[in-house]
């Protein structure tokens, strides 16, 4: 008998028809589906068999082995990803494959089958461990697009269940003594919700924890370091409970706090040093100098606070703030007190009534002034007998020199005031003095800071 043509058109296009012969259609279609037909339906008869004998007097309310011995779970965790960490909150978010192994005397066959694997709808219907995440705020699970559960049974009556969560929101206290130069281990604690030790014993496996690629993780401010696995037992009103706890080691980057805050505060700090290059008779450029940085210092510590939980300790990264508005601050007083002293100072004079020296070429004498030392200080110093007879001659006050012993020539000089604890102060040159004075003990600041957290 002959069969017919089969035309076959493409929808929307009735010119690119073409025709093939049944005989050459169905000789795919009846040849892919004759192995499925054909196929031996003995080992599903077998599984349904299986399932039905082993459920028929399985009660799930109850452990294995209850009343004769301990049910001893191994686990195993995959690690997807870690992160990101919430230093405000103290919590971090996990992603992993948890998976718990036991074995259930009733849940033995025989069978040509070695291994069952049943998908979710199974879970509900045999015993699986009451374990939960002690630590965890919040854990959702992928139920998309049907539940990821697994769950395998062997011949022996060994039990593999796993559960992927979505994720994980665990606690992690956060020590930010070093912060931001620290270090933290951050944990994964879990156990048993009911079940005590006698009944329930959880063990690590030798590779127990295993973990992805960790450039798809979501650690954007740490560097994962490594990871400890530990077991112990928790004693509690209820019972002995065994937990288990996974830390992951995490070690934070300084390259956000460094471009955010480290450099602006340096640069504030120098920035303030250029007052000491202005003439101290322009008042209002070095005050609005020294104004804007001590303003900026101020942003730059709020800023810098707000990364942070409101702790009541110091962090590293307070010291150094603390330390550069100091800095600043000490900046904008050295003009205060330079301004103050000059404005203070007597006129320099050889006598009771002789006037002050007239400039020279247009320069005006060194400006100098007198505070009050400790009592304590001798100045000058103790000198030798040679030394004591000089001093007691009078030393003639010359315009524009100064007394011996590097004393300014005015009348305290002359009087003899000097003698009970006035010493001379070079206001001039308290500009000069600053200069060396700030960049030296900034950069010892520095080098100490540096060195204390970083390798100490």
């Amino acid at each position: 008998i002959a069969l017919a043509p089969l035309v076959l058109c493409i929808s929307g296009f009735p010119l690119s028809c073409r025709v093939e012969s049944v005989e050459e259609y169905d000789y795919d279609y009846l040849s892919a589906n004759k192995t499925w037909v054909l196929t031996p339906k003995a080992q599903e008869t077998d599984a349904t068999q299986i399932l039905n004998s082993l459920l028929q007097n399985y009660d799930q309310k109850l452990r294995p082995d209850v009343g004769v011995k301990p049910t001893f779970i191994d686990v195993d965790i995959y690690v997807n990803s870690i992160g990101p960490v919430s230093v405000i909150h103290m919590e971090y978010t996990i992603d992993i494959f948890f998976a718990q192994t036991w074995y259930d005397r009733r849940l033995r066959f025989n069978s040509t089958l070695q291994a069952l694997t049943l998908n979710s709808n199974m879970v509900s219907r045999i015993w699986i461990p009451d374990t939960f995440f002690r630590n965890s705020k919040r854990a959702d699970s992928h139920w998309i697009t049907t539940p990821n559960q697994l769950l395998r049974i062997w011949s022996d009556g060994k039990v593999l269940y796993t559960l992927r969560w979505l994720t994980i929101e665990a606690e992690c206290l956060l020590q930010l003594q070093d912060f931001p130069m620290d270090t933290h281990s951050c944990p994964l604690v879990f156990s048993s919700y009911g079940y005590p030790q006698e009944e329930i014993i959880y063990r690590w496996k030798r590779y127990s924890i295993e973990v992805s690629d960790q450039r798809t993780w979501r650690l954007y401010q740490f560097d994962f370091t490594g990871l400890r696995n530990t077991s112990e037992v928790l004693r509690t009103g209820a019972g002995d409970y065994m937990v288990m706890t996974v830390s992951f080691d995490l070690s934070r980057r300084m390259g956000y706090f460094a471009i955010q805050t480290y450099i602006p505060c340096i640069l504030t700090v120098v920035l303030s040093w250029v007052s000491f290059w202005i003439k101290r008779d322009s008042t209002p450029a070095r005050t609005s100098l020294g104004i804007t940085t001590v303003l900026t210092m101020t942003t730059l510590s709020t800023i810098s606070r707000k990364h942070l939980p409101r702790v009541s300790y110091i962090t590293a990264m307070d010291l150094f703030v603390s330390a550069c508005f100091l800095f600043v601050f000490a900046a904008l007083m050295e003009y205060a007190a330079l301004n103050y002293l000059a404005g203070s100072r007597k006129p320099a004079e050889c006598g009771p009534h002789r006037p002050r020296p007239p400039a020279r070429h247009g320069r005006h004498l060194p400006s100098y002034t007198a505070i009050h030392i400790s009592s304590l200080v001798r100045w000058p110093p103790e000198l030798s007998d040679e030394e004591e007879e000089e001093e007691e001659l009078p030393t003639p006050c010359l315009e524009g020199k100064e007394c011996r012993r590097f004393f300014c020539c005015i009348e305290d000089c002359q009087t003899g005031t000097w003698r009970e604890g006035r010493i001379r102060i070079h206001i001039s040159r308290l500009d000069s003095y600053s200069r060396v004075f700030f960049p030296t003990a900034f950069l010892l600041f520095n080098v100490v800071y540096w060195i204390a957290y970083l390798y100490l």
